[in-house]
């Protein structure tokens, strides 16, 4: 079964494990994901679920009436983030229902997809790890990456040069983390394993697609 849940990366810890060996995990807080609209081959094309995420318990005066309506017809509150998943034909979702921690108490690993942190605009040694040239006086070449045209031809830089520019801030998937504990009474989560984005970051919770579930 497909199953999708939004959450908030809240920090790390550490917990012992059964074996009394001292885990490093990460702190998710994650649901409860109201589902918002189900989504049809006979009506929208292809069949999804949405689902809603409240993560700061936005009020609905600060939302447009657009959001509000469309909450209002699932009868849940407004939510402050919305995403859907596929489904295949058989489903057992409904409108309104809650997606929640406890449903991923037999899942043994996840994958999550996230932002990584923005680290605005770097140079070459920092984004590439370029080694930089020579630290003496005099060298005038220090942090730089060097030549990047062609003279005569073609005039132009290739596609996909390694060039100073952008860092992080992009959509990364981590595949295969270990869902050490589940806390559902305080829709925690406890993963280990290296969990994209900073504090605070909203984060896309799934039951790994390429590991063999047990259970």
């Amino acid at each position: 079964m497909k199953l999708e849940l939004l959450g908030k990366k809240l920090g790390m810890s550490q917990v012992y494990d059964a074996d009394n060996n001292l885990v490093p995990v990460t702190i998710i807080e994650a649901g409860p994901c109201p589902v918002l609209q189900i989504k049809t081959v006979e009506h929208d094309g292809y069949n999804a679920v949405q689902i809603g995420y409240n993560p700061n318990g936005k009020s609905p005066n600060k939302t447009n009436a657009c959001a509000n309506g469309h909450a209002k017809k699932a009868k849940t509150e407004t939510q402050q983030v919305s995403q859907e998943f596929r489904l295949d034909d058989d489903h057992e979702f409904k409108i309104g229902t809650n997606i929640t921690v406890d449903d991923f108490k037999s899942v043994e690993k996840v994958d999550i997809v996230s932002k990584t942190k923005g680290k605005g605009f770097q140079g070459v040694v920092k984004r590439w790890n370029f080694g930089g040239g020579p630290a003496s006086h005099g060298s005038m070449f220090h942090r730089r990456g060097g030549s990047y045209g062609l003279c005569q031809w073609p005039g132009r830089i290739f596609k996909n040069k390694k060039m100073p520019g952008h860092m992080g801030d992009k959509s990364r998937t981590t595949q295969n983390l270990k869902v050490v504990k589940v806390l559902p009474e305080k829709n925690i989560l406890l993963i280990k394993g290296s969990v994209p984005g900073h504090k605070g970051c909203i984060i896309t919770l799934r039951i790994a697609k390429k590991t063999t579930q047990k259970g």
